[in-house]
């Protein structure tokens, strides 16, 4: 028997916030055929700065796994659990960071790993990571991502 994934958050010492509400006029989340698109989320507590002039590779991680945990949040607002991830499909960083920073393949591994430490095989996913010269609210990392999510046997998938 397969450890839910509550119990694996619990494992690991993830608590999860309430999922935080859009920044501008948009949803968190668009469900369409099996696929939850999940709007762009940055780290918990708001930082402000670019890697490779205000933080190193090793914050710019942990704030990759600060978003990642937001995306977390939003899918088990939109789905009641984090059971009915199927799978991580694409992940997508924008790196705040300096004209010469070339680190941001490490800094996205943070939400990479998380998603691999919370779903195991089912969290590995495609990816691509851009810098920016800046991103809304001057935040270092911003993230988006495709979930595969279960649907229930009235044809529903999320809540609406």
């Amino acid at each position: 028997m397969t450890m839910s994934i509550e119990n694996r958050l619990q494992q690991l010492n993830i608590v999860l916030p309430d999922a935080s509400d859009p920044a501008a006029k948009y949803v968190n989340y668009v469900y369409l055929n099996g696929l939850l698109f999940v709007s762009g989320k940055g780290p918990s507590g708001n930082p402000r700065g670019k890697l490779g002039l205000d933080y190193t590779t090793e914050q710019g991680y942990q704030f990759a796994r600060l978003a990642g945990i937001e995306v977390l949040a939003v899918l088990k607002t939109a789905l009641g659990s984090l059971d009915k991830v199927k799978r991580a499909v694409k992940i997508q960083g924008f790196v705040n960071a300096t004209a010469d920073y070339e680190e941001h393949h490490k800094v996205l591994n943070g939400y990479s790993d998380l998603l691999i430490d919370v779903f195991g095989e089912k969290g590995k996913h495609a990816r691509s990571v851009l810098g920016a010269v800046s991103v809304r609210d001057n935040l270092p990392i911003i993230v988006d991502s495709i979930f595969e999510v279960e649907m229930d046997n009235d044809g529903n998938g999320v809540e609406q």
